[in-house]
């Protein structure tokens, strides 16, 4: 029977190369992924549903797998569950934009990633909130894995929308003085970071809170060089500090409602105001008279938007390698995180849900066991 049995095999050495050269393969077909979803438009607490769904059988040619490693929580994301978001992915949809995976298997015609590589969704609507999945390569940008887990997990975002913005609509000089409300935001802390790389100088209004104190300690050690709360717009404190500094000629809005008031009459003549967010759920509020009279420009920016345009794409790169460059020479750090286990993700949704109209709240990072 022994001999039998030898017979049998050596007679067919093909099939065990073919065994062997394919046990990814079959090691895939028992890989389940866990992935957080919704069937319908609703409060994120009440509408989310951790799944598990079959990872296909077998790559195509231009697939790859992947873990993920870890994934942000946005108000991007809140507001896509919601309904209340431009980017609509078809229902029934994974959450998440934005996040960092590993590369686990590629299919035989990719050439842009290979396994062990870090990437990022190239655009919004990937469905980050899953701890394993299957993706077209062409999807995924490749990103530099020196980086730490959690500054790769909020590159995309944060540190991109407040680049492009002090790179897109001034052409400011160091020494120029940048105006933002928001400050304790993840951009605001951002755009901190970068008036202190460029040399310019940043004027920071945050909200009036009973961690005010630890807020302004924590701004200035990020590099701010000025911090008024919004109780201080209307004070000598405001008034002494504008007489004393060349006018903003740069403004960067995330708040709207009547803050964007003090805004705009702070700007220089032809300065701009440019729109990015609106926690206070206000709409912009803007005196007539500086449009008229000092000709105030107002703009919006959406990353997402700007990220979905293919003359952006080499300037993306080039951008991604800038921030990547200043997270590893320590002159940019990320926002303050809270990282909580995927597992814990019905904690890390309630606290997000609860920031959405704050700016002081700390981020939250879903992280998936490596």
């Amino acid at each position: 029977m022994n001999n039998l049995h030898c017979n049998h095999f050596s007679m067919h050495p093909e099939l065990i190369l073919h065994l062997l050269r394919n046990h990814r393969t079959l090691f895939r077909r028992h890989l389940q992924s866990q992935q957080l979803t919704y069937a319908d438009h609703g409060h994120p607490e009440q509408v989310l549903e951790l799944r598990k769904v079959k990872i296909p059988s077998a790559l195509q040619a231009d697939q790859v797998q992947y873990s993920m490693l870890a994934a942000s929580i946005n108000p991007a994301d809140i507001n896509q569950i919601q309904g209340v978001y431009p980017v609509k992915p078809t229902l029934p949809a994974v959450g998440g934009n934005e996040g960092v995976l590993r590369i686990e298997a590629v299919g035989n015609e990719v050439t842009n990633l290979r396994v062990g590589d870090w990437a990022i969704p190239a655009q919004a609507g990937f469905g980050t909130w899953r701890n394993v999945g299957v993706a077209n390569a062409k999807d995924l940008l490749k990103i530099n894995n020196q980086l730490s887990v959690a500054e790769a997990a909020t590159l995309a975002v944060n540190p991109s929308t407040a680049y492009r913005m002090l790179q897109d609509f001034v052409h400011l000089q160091p020494g120029d003085v940048v105006l933002q409300n928001g400050a304790t935001s993840a951009v605001g802390q951002n755009v901190i970071q970068l008036c202190k790389h460029f040399g310019y100088t940043s004027v920071n209004i945050i909200r009036d809170k009973s961690n005010t104190v630890d807020s302004i300690d924590y701004l200035k050690e990020l590099g701010a060089d000025h911090i008024l709360t919004e109780n201080q717009l209307k004070s000598e404190d405001a008034e002494m500090l504008f007489s004393n500094i060349a006018a903003p000629k740069l403004g960067l809005n995330c708040i709207s409602g009547r803050s964007t008031v003090f805004m705009a009459a702070a700007l220089c003549s032809n300065g701009k105001l440019v729109t990015y967010g609106g926690m206070s759920k206000q709409p912009l509020q803007v005196p007539t008279g500086t449009l008229i009279f000092k000709r105030i420009q107002l703009h919006g920016f959406w990353m997402s938007a700007w990220n979905a345009q293919q003359k952006n794409q080499t300037e993306r790169l080039h951008m991604l390698n800038t921030l990547t460059d200043l997270l590893l020479q320590r002159k940019l750090r990320t926002p303050r995180l809270e990282m909580i286990p995927f597992k814990d993700y019905k904690l890390a949704i309630k606290q997000a849900c609860d920031a959405t109209t704050t700016t002081t709240a700390r981020k939250q990072l879903l992280v998936f066991e490596s």
